[in-house]
């Protein structure tokens, strides 16, 4: 092993062995087992809403990567999540639906994109990084929003079908529930193998000191790009689910206010944890779901339940929970 690479593995924290590792699988099974049964006994309107919420968590998740571990905050993470929707779309609308060609082809467009933006993004550090992402992804907005011929314009790409899989219907709410729980949980898992790895703690140490990382011999670009790579693929995955769920695709899935939206699902919840972002994508959804039924101001009261969160729990509401649970010394 690499000396870089022996300090970046010392620097995953005490505890986080074979124990920690296995008790962390067993905490993933356990909620997938949980979410597993939930649509069993509750009512198919929770169990659609509770599809929308596993695609946004890991979706959340994906940005976690970029914001809480490697300490890059980026306004142009919809930019993956929406060209894989619209690939997905172009794809499925056009008679491709096989699972086996669509999924990896909105995986590998959003993974691509990322790579494009983070090569030259990466560049940059700090608010010049943030702004060139929101570039970016506003670059992408515009071309979905004008390239009417392709994309549908403005009246976006509707009547995507759900994706072909022998043997099973997934335009039934149960199936296409479990295939979304099987692949989000999947991702989640593999999202937490890799910040628990000897890459996490590196992408850790460029949070905090990027200069020291560099004197030890660190390729920090690279780092990010892959990191940044990584992150994108996850975010494709969540866009190439709701292009299936939603069965329709429009420009403002490519817009800085949905990068916007799934960074107040991170902060919300809690950076670096993985587990909050999925919490913070849980509340908004909630929020949004139950409090627009009675009031078009949801937005509003989102905004005020953020402030209150941030003022009393900087590390999100994950961090409230442990710090309310952890016994005092």
């Amino acid at each position: 092993m690499r000396p870089a690479l022996r300090i970046a593995a010392s620097a995953v924290p005490r505890g986080a062995g074979l124990g920690t590792r296995s008790r962390g699988v067993l905490g993933w099974m356990a909620l997938a087992a949980i979410l597993g049964g939930l649509p069993l006994v509750l009512s198919r309107y929770v169990t659609v809403t509770l599809t929308e919420i596993l695609i946004f968590a890991l979706f959340a998740m994906s940005l976690d990567l970029l914001v809480g571990y490697a300490g890059l905050v980026s306004l142009g993470h919809a930019a993956s999540f929406g060209v894989a929707a619209y690939v997905v779309g172009l794809l499925s609308t056009r008679g491709v639906t096989a699972l086996a060609v669509t999924l990896p082809a909105g995986l590998l467009s959003g993974a691509a994109a990322a790579l494009v933006i983070g090569v030259f993004a990466l560049r940059a550090t700090g608010v010049y990084f943030l702004m060139l992402t929101l570039a970016f992804a506003q670059m992408a907005y515009a071309v979905a929003h004008q390239w009417s011929a392709v994309t549908g314009g403005t009246n976006g790409l509707s009547g995507i079908p759900r994706p072909a899989v022998p043997g099973v219907d997934l335009g039934s709410t149960l199936p296409f529930y479990y295939l979304v729980l099987v692949l989000c949980a999947g991702a989640a898992l593999l999202l937490w193998r890799i910040v628990r790895s000897p890459f996490g703690a590196a992408l850790v140490g460029v949070r905090e000191n990027e200069a020291r990382m560099r004197a030890l011999g660190f390729d920090t670009f690279r780092l990010k790009v892959v990191a940044f790579v990584i992150a994108g693929a996850a975010a494709a995955l969540s866009g190439t689910l709701y292009a299936y769920y939603n069965g329709f695709v429009s420009p403002d899935v490519l817009y800085w206010t949905t990068s916007g939206q799934v960074l107040i699902m991170v902060l919300l919840g809690g950076a670096g944890t993985l587990v909050g972002p999925a919490a913070g994508a849980s509340a908004v959804l909630l929020l949004q779901n139950l409090v627009s039924s009675y009031t078009e101001r949801w937005t509003l009261i989102l905004g005020v339940a953020f402030i209150l969160v941030v003022l009393a729990a900087p590390r999100g509401l994950v961090g409230l929970v442990a710090r309310r649970w952890t016994p005092s010394s």
